[in-house]
């Protein structure tokens, strides 16, 4: 193939060659794909309909799993209905669909994950200006922040890659469509080099975000170590630990994922790197806030024994 416009599909990495294993992996990814709908619908239920949680907190937790549902409608349907029907290919517009869609919603996440870090030093650090710095117009204008940024760089990023002539063959080494494993296709020198400046600019980004994440962190366990009590030191701290594994998961894997040595690379370890940083996580961080949140637990069980109680009226009742 010469040039990217006689491209009408790509392939992608067979999650085994197997047919037995293949359908474990439909039906795991399904059980993954169930569970983070669940967890993470619970949690937009629990926030909107719960007054406690019109928070802040709750206003970002709500924005984070939207991010978390968007993250893995965009990559596990197709991977499933490929192991499903044995079958490895993406249109190249749906390909194209793919990459954006999921750079959008990595991207926002990683942005609203920088946000939530900011409300955690507001918090702790600045009690006093907390009402004043996070009131609900600041935190609006956040988020908006965090999905406009993310639609910009996920934009770019497609409109970039998918502008470059693409000669090396059809066949990508991932189970999605990834930037990097379509980079490796092209074969104009200037267009790709485009595309590591646009990666450039979007990691001096990236990298000032985790400069501010680390920052507001060093901040924080200094004032909470000048707590004086116990108790009060252990509460401070356990409302930022959910975030802190939620980011600390995030960013080790997908750093990992995109940044380890080509001679420890091979395509098991790669798909397992992307699957942990791109299918794992949102099934995962509804979890995690929820076991150290007790007032999102009180709002999760009363949303549910409301429900289950209404479920039992109509059909024993017929209320």
């Amino acid at each position: 193939m010469s040039n990217s416009s006689f491209l009408t599909q790509f392939l992608l990495l067979a999650l085994a060659d197997r047919r037995e294993l293949q359908l474990l992996h439909f039906w795991l990814f399904l059980a993954i794909s169930l569970a983070a709908l669940l967890a993470n619908g619970l949690i937009l239920s629990a926030v909107a309909c719960d007054h406690h949680l019109h928070t802040p907190m709750g206003f970002f937790l709500l924005n984070l799993s939207l991010t978390d549902l968007g993250c893995i409608c965009t990559t596990v349907p197709k991977a499933m209905h490929n192991s499903l029907q044995n079958t490895t290919t993406i249109s190249y517009m749906g390909c194209a669909a793919q990459l954006f869609f999921f750079l959008f919603f990595i991207s926002s996440e990683y942005f609203l994950l920088t946000i939530m870090c900011y409300d955690r030093y507001v918090a702790i650090c600045k009690p006093l200006h907390y009402g004043t710095l996070l009131g609900s117009r600041a935190c609006a204008h956040m988020a908006a922040a965090a999905w406009a940024t993310g639609f910009l760089n996920a934009l770019l990023h497609t409109a970039s890659t998918f502008s470059l002539p693409l000669c090396q063959g059809n066949a990508l080494g991932q189970f999605f469509c990834e930037l990097p494993h379509i980079l490796k296709l092209s074969c104009s020198h200037s267009g790709y080099l485009r595309e590591i400046g646009l990666i450039g600019v979007s990691g001096c980004l990236a990298l000032r975000c985790f400069i501010f994440i680390v920052f507001s962190y060093v901040q924080i366990f200094r004032a909470v170590l000048r707590i004086p009590s116990q108790q009060g030191r252990h509460k401070a701290f356990s409302t930022c630990l959910p975030h802190l594994t939620v980011l600390s998961f995030f960013v080790s894997t997908a750093a990992f994922a995109n940044l380890h040595p080509p001679s420890i690379s091979s395509p098991s370890l790669d798909l397992a790197l992307s699957v942990l940083y791109s299918v794992v996580p949102p099934a995962l961080n509804p979890f995690i806030y929820s076991l150290r949140n007790q007032e999102l637990k009180d709002a999760l069980r009363k949303m549910m024994t409301g429900c289950f109680s209404g479920a039992v009226k109509c059909l024993f009742f017929g209320v």
